[in-house]
């Protein structure tokens, strides 16, 4: 008897799985909301850029985090992302995808979290919740553990997203994969079933049943 491919579920984060960005408040438990605001106000003339398209997504985030954790220690930082990933996370996601995301572990998929959102937090997160794997990107450290604001590896955004998600794939594994921006476009598209979760769709609740 023939046995039935692998059936693998692919999850992008920020506004598929949680209802808005997750960096900004995240930055905004390390710094405090007072530095933070300071520190974007000072950097106004490339987020106008950045939104208005005229820098690229990978640019804009290697300078946002320059500015705001560049010099910090990798031990402060883990500790913020465990803190955050325990009590801030949670107030942030979207129960309709997280049933969604409960389906697919009922049914023995292996679920993976693909995001451009950093690991520091999202690794947490994600593991605590019965995801196989996190992929993101990943904060740099120099050797004496302080983090540069530079990512480790790409931005996991865009076709990186395909590309790590490729190299884990099984070959023959059927892929569902969920997302909601042009940052998951590629991944949508190796994808045997793939949905863009946005307003139209009430963000999951009226996804289609699971075979």
């Amino acid at each position: 008897m023939k046995n039935n491919p692998p059936v693998w579920a692919a999850f992008d984060f920020d506004g598929t799985l949680t209802q808005r960005d997750s960096l900004l408040p995240f930055l905004r438990q390390v710094l405090g909301t007072a530095r933070l605001a300071t520190t974007l106000a000072m950097q106004a003339p490339w987020l106008v850029a950045y939104m208005a398209g005229l820098l690229a997504n990978d640019r804009a985030k290697a300078r946002l985090l320059r500015h705001t954790l560049g010099g910090m220690h990798r031990s402060v930082l883990q500790e913020h992302g465990r803190s955050y990933a325990t009590n801030t996370l949670p107030q942030l996601l979207r129960p309709a995808m997280m049933q969604r995301l409960r389906q697919h572990q009922a049914l023995g998929h292996t679920c993976v979290l693909v995001t451009a959102s950093l690991t520091l937090y999202t690794q947490n997160w994600g593991l605590a919740a019965g995801l196989t794997q996190v992929i993101g990107s990943e904060l740099a450290y120099d050797e004496n553990g302080l983090a540069t604001g530079a990512l480790q590896g790409k931005n996991c955004f865009g076709a990186e997203k395909a590309v790590r998600l490729r190299a884990l794939l099984p070959g023959n594994a059927k892929l569902y994969a969920y997302g909601d921006s042009r940052g998951d476009l590629e991944m949508l598209a190796m994808a045997d079933k793939a949905w863009t979760i946005n307003k139209e769709n009430d963000y999951g609740r009226k996804l289609p049943e699971l075979e």
